[in-house]
């Protein structure tokens, strides 16, 4: 095995020019020409626009133009998109507003845009942007999502009839009215998931350019999916084929699912930058962030477990309002729906029955954030396994043991949507209820007490759908040098792909990673990719690097059979050495590659060249799961709450790089857990205004918020694809919404208390207390 293997701990080979300053983000992209955007934007949650009035913007030193909703309309701009469809309640498609990417009539949210000032510096167009007199008449607003279908609560858009905009019901709601009957226990709470924004590091930008001879566009910026964004982009608002459309990425600062939409500013940069004939930029500032990207949960979920005398599950209930905000999102339909199944969680439960409600209110669009429905729905599962474990009396640990499915079981097919492929989840807690001492827990709580600390553990066994039904492709090319090339159609923004891709064809081919350059995020020179998002990178886009590695050692063995002359058959391949069986014999592929170029010495019956593309195409997606253990200590004079040990098994299947494996794991935990903690996105519920809209107000996990990480892995290769792996990027946050929030209210249940919603901030753990001190 080399030191390059799938398998082993290689470091990102993405990161010395990082490291070194080298890196190309938006910022560093300068362009002959560029100009300067800047936005003005709704400082009203809902109102019609009375007038804009631009002249004097117009008239300013170095302003090329002032764009607003008039220009628009008449220009025959289309609507942002949603390029997922769901139903509503009725049978009927979901309910999509109309939402141009500059406001026409009306404002539906804070930060919406009104218009743009183009100008030669950025100084230039944000004096500008401050001389537009615009007059507003402002609407009743709406922030609540519990509130959201209550009959008081004004409609946000008349055509829709109420504020559900998409509905969905699954499982057998006969089945669990019958369970519910006949069960012996019964609980029920109130989840309320809190409304939080990814905040990247790098903030999002854009430059627009469009080229008149050839009426070509090229947008420049951050993305996740770059051919679903141009068919998008295209079809939906320039109204021009996708072949006029060329989208380039370079490195990004940060994503999490946040540069998976198409926001207004993609939109408005391209249409701007035809307009004045001159590459327009646009970078957002990161107050300007809160108002403008998109948020993420916002879900209000009643739950009810149903089990009978001896602790088993016999019926799950639930129902959700999610919150969509002002409009659907670009991919704003999925988290609302798309991953309810893993409220089943790992557990044998007969009879599920989940509704889901896609409700509008006055502020900005929800889209995917890091696991994208998945922690929302283990949140639900594994707090509710506490809540009955505490009323039945049965320690949390045994309950789940009861409850878990056994591997003999698998292919399992849950209760609603899902079937397991595999996976040993009882194996899963084993591990980690030795790793993380569960058995000495109960010492360390006396201890904390005797310093007059609260110290609480919280278990949670969660299991995710990742990489589902999609295509993704991968090319290798060989130059006449013998130099190689893969094309990746999967985005990177931070995980480490190229190192692992080429980590694969040093397995497959025998070619270590430094001899081969990577390309991706370039619509001109990929094929075309599905691009990154769900934890399916390793599954699709490796599994497209592996197949298009088989169709190379193919051809290239024929062309070795032939340079060494012998048959085919003979010809034996390992480490990137064809050798001829029974013999010294032996070619490099390298140098079977730079045969490959001259004719002379091929045989006619092979097309010169060593080059070729591959299209995977996964049928089902596969199911990473683990099991996490939190422990909490809670100071009770002021509530300050830290986490102090922490301790995970997880099962992802095969582990292509324990390095990076590590830190995406980790990472998504400190994404879970600063949810649970500190995050907040809040708005002021009478007026709509954003009330946290810098990092004064909301707070961000640090690095000395948290504790070490003990991880071990339980790899159980899945049969779904060929390199048995499960996916890994928002493992570490499904495990941890549920695992500390478990661990808060553990450690508060001595008090009496029985559920705490997140952010457990100190403020709101101290008045818990209080509060049930006074009681």
């Amino acid at each position: 095995m080399g030191e390059y293997s799938v398998g082993q701990p290689v470091s990102r080979r993405e990161d010395p020019r990082l490291l070194r300053g080298e890196g190309r983000f938006l910022q560093d992209i300068v362009l002959d020409g560029e100009v300067q955007a800047a936005i003005l934007r709704s400082p009203h949650a809902h109102a019609v626009i009375g007038s804009i009035d631009s002249l004097e913007a117009a008239s300013m030193p170095g302003v090329f133009a002032v764009l607003t909703g008039a220009e628009y309309a008449a220009d025959g701009l289309g609507s942002i998109p949603c390029d997922m469809s769901r139903n509503r309640r009725d049978g009927s498609p979901m309910f999509r507003a109309p939402r141009p990417a500059i406001a026409i009539d009306r404002v539906a949210h804070v930060g919406y845009p009104v218009a743009m000032v183009i100008a030669e510096t950025l100084a230039q167009a944000k004096d500008a942007a401050e001389r537009i007199d615009v007059t507003y008449e402002p609407l009743a607003a709406s922030t609540s999502t519990a509130d959201a279908l209550e009959p008081e609560t004004p409609v946000l858009w008349d055509d829709c009839g109420s504020n559900e905009g998409l509905y969905y019901e699954g499982g057998n709601g006969e089945a669990v009215e019958r369970a519910f009957t006949e069960a012996a226990h019964v609980v029920r709470q109130r989840l309320v998931i809190n409304r939080i924004s990814a905040i990247p590091m790098e903030p999002r930008g854009a430059i627009g350019v469009y080229d008149p001879g050839t009426e070509r566009y090229t947008l420049h910026a951050g993305h996740q999916r770059p051919f679903l964004f141009r068919r998008n982009i295209t079809e939906s608002i320039l109204g021009i084929p996708e072949t006029r459309l060329r989208i380039v990425t370079g490195d990004i600062g940060g994503s999490f699912g946040q540069r998976g939409s198409i926001f207004p500013e993609l939109a408005l940069v391209l249409w701007a930058a035809k307009r004045v004939g001159r590459p327009v930029k646009w970078i957002c500032e990161r107050t300007e962030g809160f108002l403008s990207d998109d948020h993420a949960r916002d879900n209000i979920t009643d739950a009810e477990l149903a089990l009978d005398a001896n602790g088993k599950f016999v019926a799950l209930r639930t129902r959700t309002n999610a919150n969509l905000g002002a409009f659907v999102s670009f991919r704003g339909a999925g988290p609302a729906a798309a991953n309810v199944g893993s409220i089943a969680g790992v557990y044998t439960t007969p009879a599920i029955h989940a509704r889901v409600s896609g409700v509008f209110s006055n502020t900005h669009p929800t889209s995917p954030y890091r696991g994208a429905g998945r922690p929302e729905a283990s949140y639900v599962i594994e707090r509710m396994v506490d809540i009955a474990a505490a009323e039945t009396g049965i320690d949390p640990v045994e309950l789940r043991r009861r409850n878990t499915i056994p591997p003999e079981a698998m292919p399992y097919k849950t209760a609603l949507t899902y079937t397991y492929d595999s996976g040993e989840f009882e194996k899963n807690m084993d591990m980690a209820l030795e790793l993380g001492d569960y058995a000495g827990f109960e010492k360390r709580r006396a201890e904390a007490l005797s310093r007059g600390v609260l110290r609480g553990i919280g278990v949670s066994n969660t299991i995710e759908n990742s990489a589902g039904a999609s295509i993704e492709t991968a090319e290798l090319r060989f130059d006449p040098s013998g130099t190689v090339t893969l094309v990746s159609g999967s985005i990177h923004h931070g995980q480490g792909h190229a190192t692992v891709q080429t980590q694969i064809v040093f397995d497959r081919l025998g070619i270590a990673p430094e001899a081969v350059s990577v390309i991706q995020g370039d619509t001109d020179a990929v094929t075309f990719g599905t691009g990154t998002g769900g934890s399916r990178s390793a599954t699709l886009s490796g599994s497209a690097t592996v197949k298009v590695c088989e169709k190379i050692e193919a051809k290239a063995r024929s062309i070795a059979a032939h340079l060494l002359e012998t048959a085919e058959e003979d010809i034996g391949f390992a480490d990137g050495i064809f050798t001829v069986s029974g013999t010294d014999r032996g070619i490099d592929i390298l140098e079977v590659a730079k045969a490959a170029f001259q004719p002379a010495r091929l045989p006619d019956d092979i097309e010169p060249g060593l080059y070729d593309i591959a299209t995977y195409r996964a049928s089902v997606g596969n199911f990473p799961n683990g099991c996490h253990i939190c422990e909490i200590e809670i100071d009770p004079e002021t509530g300050w709450t830290r986490m102090v040990r922490y301790s995970l098994v997880d099962d992802v299947g095969t582990v292509l790089n324990p390095l990076l494996l590590e830190g995406q794991v980790v990472g998504g935990i400190v994404q879970g857990a600063g949810q649970v903690l500190m995050e907040d996105m809040v708005y002021d519920p009478d007026s709509g205004q954003l009330l946290t809209g810098s990092f004064m107000d909301y707070t961000m996990p640090r690095a000395d918020d948290f504790c070490d990480f003990a991880m071990e892995n339980n790899p159980v290769p899945t049969p779904t694809n060929p390199l048995g792996v499960k996916g890994a990027g928002e493992a570490g946050t499904v495990g941890a919404l549920s695992a500390v929030s478990n661990a808060v209210v553990n450690a508060l249940a001595p008090l009496g208390i029985r559920h705490l919603d997140m952010p457990a901030t100190s403020e709101k753990v101290w008045r818990a207390i209080r509060e049930a001190n006074a009681d």
